[in-house]
């Protein structure tokens, strides 16, 4: 017998895996009848009574409801396939940094960085090399203080009337004309140092937005054959920082886990030493498995081939220094672009006829798309605009310090550079870990 009847000869008592849970349908057979289901009414089927879509399905349901605007234009995660080409990312630098050497005013260069780490923060990853990026900011800081340090010290050929302090002077022999230490500090000499002090740090941001947001591997493979050797040795230079980086804040959060202390010349030492020596194993590493790799190993070539490529590279790569400098230059900016595209040519060929040197190949290479194009066109515009509102309105772009003068915020250039914010907006977002 159980609980309200009688159990059949032979059967078994319902068990954990034979009993069945009660219905929770909300209608219908088996369900609360005071609680029709979506599409019925509480005496029976109505056909012409469609169930409910849109908001109303998703309160219904108990689900959130998103836009479907939001879908359509937000950018896609990276994948393997539609990852950002690295190059991109630093010509979008390259042309913030070209931007930010076309003035010294304090609000246009505070935007470009604002707009440098606003995009970092949006679209780098997790990577070592990721993380260096405040190590450049730290590092820009540290440049504006030395600036004016240096010109505290060592005086500055601004003249000025507005002296703040005045700091014992050291004579110095009559052969070091024109050098000072020490004597008196002036407002204006303090305000063009930091104009130059702060031009300088937002060049170095820039890079380390680049350096944050392009994998360098991946860069490597983008160029071209014939500068292998020099992409390899630049591209491990520019890892080792990011790197020390991660070295640091690892062996800084270990001591402070263990208790001891991460400030002071001592607890300094104590870091420094494990990095060299994890730099130095890493070094070591990295030899041997260039070496099992092939590294160094090159096809034999005709001598004419070499020395015609010798020619162009050398000839193309001086050609474009000069036609850069004539271009940035108000004297040759007459033939400043023709001798840069004529000398970029040049290269160009020597880079092509160099590469037949290479034996190595490329597996799955990185294809430079529409996306890539936007990021790299965002940075060429912000480059190219301010360096039109340079020769338009150089007041507005480089305020003067004597007399001194506020600083304003021109308009156009300061919305040119919002420009550099479209990678924020099309590059692929990174996969969250």
């Amino acid at each position: 017998m159980t609980d309200g009847g009688a159990v059949a000869d032979g059967a078994r008592p319902p068990t954990r895996a034979t009993r069945t849970r009660p219905s929770t349908r909300t209608g219908g057979a088996g369900g609360n009848p005071a609680r029709p289901q979506a599409g019925r009414t509480p005496h029976g089927a109505a056909g012409d009574v469609p169930p409910p879509t849109g908001r109303v399905a998703d309160q219904a349901t108990g689900t959130q409801h998103v836009p479907t605007y939001k879908k359509k234009w937000q950018a896609p995660e990276a994948t393997r396939g539609n990852a950002l080409h690295a190059g991109a990312w630093w010509l979008w630098a390259l042309g913030l940094a070209t931007a930010a050497s076309r003035t010294t005013n304090p609000l246009l260069l505070g935007l470009i960085v604002g707009v440098a780490g606003y995009v970092v923060a949006a679209r780098r990853t997790d990577a070592p090399w990721a993380r260096s990026y405040g190590a450049f900011v730290k590092l820009g800081l540290f440049v504006i203080g030395l600036r004016l340090v240096f010109s505290m010290l060592l005086g500055s050929p601004i003249p000025g009337t507005h002296t703040l302090f005045t700091l014992p002077e050291v004579p110095l022999p009559d052969w070091t004309q024109g050098i000072r230490l020490g004597g008196r500090v002036t407002a204006e000499q303090l305000v063009f140092a930091f104009y130059d002090g702060a031009k300088l740090a937002t060049l170095l941001i820039c890079v380390g937005a680049a350096n944050a947001l392009a994998n360098p591997a991946r860069l490597l493979k983008s160029l071209p054959a014939a500068l292998y050797e020099v992409g390899v040795a630049v591209v491990v230079a520019m890892t080792f920082a990011p790197n020390m980086v991660a070295d640091v804040v690892r062996l800084r959060t270990a001591r402070r886990l263990r208790g001891r202390p991460t400030g002071g010349i001592r607890a300094i030492l104590q870091i420094g030493l494990p990095v060299l020596e994890g730099a130095l194993e890493r070094s070591i590493a990295i030899a041997a498995s260039m070496d099992a790799r092939g590294y160094g190993r090159t096809a034999q070539v005709p001598a004419a081939v070499r020395h015609t490529t010798n020619v162009l590279t050398l000839g193309g790569l001086l050609g474009m220094c000069a036609g850069t400098y004539g271009l940035l230059a108000a004297e040759g900016a007459g033939y400043g672009l023709t001798l840069l595209l004529f000398s970029l040519l040049l290269a160009l060929a020597g880079l092509r006829l160099g590469g037949r040197r290479s034996i190595r190949t490329r597996y799955r290479p990185d294809r430079w798309g529409v996306r890539a194009w936007l990021v790299a066109g965002s940075g060429a515009a912000v480059a190219a605009l301010l360096i039109r509102a340079a020769s338009l309105d150089p007041e507005a772009l480089r305020p003067g310090v004597v007399p001194l003068v506020v600083p304003t915020l021109p308009l156009w250039p300061a919305a040119a550079i919002l420009i550099g914010l479209l990678p924020a907006l099309v590059a692929p977002l990174p996969k969250e870990a």
